[in-house]
């Protein structure tokens, strides 16, 4: 154990420094009829339980004002989660390490639907990410990496520096990168029809689905940015006067 902390220890002071902290969510809603149920978000990221301890570099995703490890989606929402409606959802990042750094964010949106094989789960192709609306602010800071991003993921890097804490203070937070989340009315226009001995039978496509968001926090040090963003997440970057842009 010694060995591996002071290899650890090397790393970590080495010019070209990697990415350490990992926060992976998932939002998952269970749909058995029309106006879907509640939604939970859950965390099961085994990275991110053995890189918390590594306190240089840290990344804290903060939803709705409080920093979360990912227990909860919409957590001041007590009511069934509604096609249509739009809900409060306010996604940032905070620096909980202990040096000044970048930070990058990763969204992943899909569905998933009951399946037979080992797994009892498989993404749907007649659900689209584009009906899991998580309204990103896009003018705060946050650039999108139009080249890395796809229809089901959103890469974001925040232009600024995080500056970590002063003092018995708390590390600085991002402005926010998400500000709702909302189901498209069109999901329930997504209809199965299906030939029985009684007739065409018809049912909802996210009927037993599950809307999924992962959220995927990450960051390098301050020190030499673009050779540790260009060595931990192969981007090549320039930072200038403390403020990052994509090449």
């Amino acid at each position: 154990m010694k060995k591996k902390m002071k290899k650890v220890k090397k790393i970590l002071a080495s010019p070209i420094v990697t990415l350490l902290a990992f926060v992976c969510a998932v939002g998952l809603l269970l749909f058995s009829s029309i106006g879907g149920a509640r939604a939970a978000l859950t965390y099961y990221s085994e990275t991110y339980s053995s890189n918390v301890e590594l306190s240089e570099i840290g990344v804290r995703l903060v939803e709705n004002g409080t920093e979360t490890a990912g227990e909860l989606l919409l957590p001041d929402v007590e009511e069934d989660v509604k096609l249509g409606k739009t809900y409060k959802e306010e996604l940032a990042v905070r620096n909980s390490g202990e040096i000044n750094q970048f930070a990058r964010v990763t969204v992943y949106k899909y569905w998933l639907i009951p399946d037979d094989g080992p797994e009892g789960w498989r993404k749907s192709q007649e659900l689209g990410p584009d009906l899991i609306d998580l309204h990103l602010t896009r003018d705060s800071g946050w650039i999108e990496d139009e080249a890395a991003s796809t229809p089901e993921r959103t890469v974001l890097y925040y232009s600024n520096v995080l500056k970590c804490a002063q003092g018995d203070g708390a590390g600085e937070t991002s402005p926010l990168f998400a500000d709702s989340l909302t189901i498209d009315g069109r999901t329930a226009r997504i209809v199965r029809e299906e030939n029985t001995e009684a007739g065409v039978r018809r049912t909802y496509a996210y009927d037993g689905a599950r809307f999924c968001i992962e959220v995927r926090v990450d960051a390098v040090q301050e020190h030499n940015a673009e050779a540790a963003i260009w060595s931990a997440w192969g981007r090549k970057v320039s930072v200038s006067d403390g403020v990052l842009s994509l090449e």
